[in-house]
């Protein structure tokens, strides 16, 4: 991996997985889902407003943005296992999470704001997904790039890509980004 792979990457790339998973590791990621906000909140709620504007790394998102697209993002991903779960595999749209990180409300929205959003969306997914019968993380929706995504697929994603921005906030606060670059995520 690259200096930049592993700025970029600083938890790994995402590896997909393809096969079920076991009902103890579906549980494990249930709950590491579940514990993003905390984790969140912890990292971000006692900065300054000058950290929050730092970026993880040279051309990345700043720690503000990263706090938006997170609950952006997982938004997406709640409404896509959703449709997965009461349509047939169906086509999902994607979005530029870069001009959504550069949108004036990032800039203009207190990161509470957020951190309040991402509590209430991951208890109400997470309580979706604990419900769930184990053949329902088979259901899949339809990625115009990924092509069919499982549930259960999707659940690995997003769990690492909480970790994944949790990453990116500490690499920040560790210095690992400049000041003044422009967002890139």
């Amino acid at each position: 991996m690259s200096d930049l792979d592993s700025l970029r990457y600083p938890i790994g790339r995402f590896q997909r997985i393809l096969a079920p998973h076991q009902p103890s590791a579906r549980a494990a990621l249930i709950e590491s889902l579940a514990a993003v906000p905390a984790e969140y909140r912890r990292a971000v709620e006692p900065l300054t407003p000058a950290q929050l504007d730092r970026p993880y790394r040279p051309g990345g998102w700043t720690i503000r943005q990263l706090v938006h697209h997170v609950p952006d993002s997982h938004g997406q991903a709640y409404s896509r296992m959703k449709l997965a779960l009461t349509e047939d595999q169906p086509a999902i749209k994607t979005y530029n999470e870069t001009l959504w990180a550069e949108l004036p409300d990032t800039a203009a929205t207190p990161v509470a704001v957020s951190l309040a959003l991402l509590d209430a969306l991951h208890l109400r997914w997470t309580t979706l997904l604990r419900q769930l019968p184990p053949a329902s993380f088979q259901r899949a929706f339809l990625h115009p790039e990924w092509g069919t995504v499982t549930l259960d697929e999707a659940l690995s994603q997003y769990e690492w890509h909480g970790r994944h921005h949790l990453a990116h906030i500490r690499q920040a606060l560790l210095g690992g980004g400049a000041v003044g670059t422009r967002a890139n995520p």
